[in-house]
């Protein structure tokens, strides 16, 4: 798809972790991610000797992965943020420039609330597997 992601979320550099949403529905969005080493040298201090991305920040990538398929259905309008994680299992390590492959389902689109769940697949492999909630917030006016 196109559009490129800083006009569908908010977030941006350092904290933007998606690259691309690849296809969308009213059912699934998939999205992909990759971790550079070089241009994210702050997240090395997770683990280290392993070079493994945090699972938070997988989390916060499929999270937006979601968010921004949602915008490109046009369904919700406004500023969502990530309010609460139902489950979260983590299955394996994510290395430093792994494409990460992220399958969101759509549970609940309304106007205050995004419910999503989704699995964070490398090579074909689940990683990452989480269920949350996004709640729409009021932006301050500057």
């Amino acid at each position: 798809m196109s559009t490129a992601i800083e006009e569908l979320i908010p977030h941006r550099a350092p904290f933007l972790f998606v690259d691309e949403i690849l296809s969308v529905s009213n059912e699934e969005i998939i999205g992909i991610k990759t971790f550079d080493a070089d241009k994210n040298p702050w997240l090395k201090g997770s683990f280290p000797e392993f070079s493994f991305i945090p699972g938070t920040i997988l989390i916060e990538s499929m999270a937006q992965c979601g968010g921004a398929g949602v915008r490109l259905l046009g369904v919700t309008d406004g500023v969502f943020a990530l309010a609460h994680i139902e489950t979260a299992q983590f299955l394996g390590g994510v290395p430093y420039g792994a494409e990460v492959k992220y399958i969101v389902k759509n549970i609940r689109l309304s106007e205050k609330i995004i419910k999503q769940e989704g699995k964070a697949y490398v090579s074909e492999q689940v990683v990452l597997e989480a269920a949350w909630m996004s709640i729409r917030i009021e932006t301050p006016k500057a």
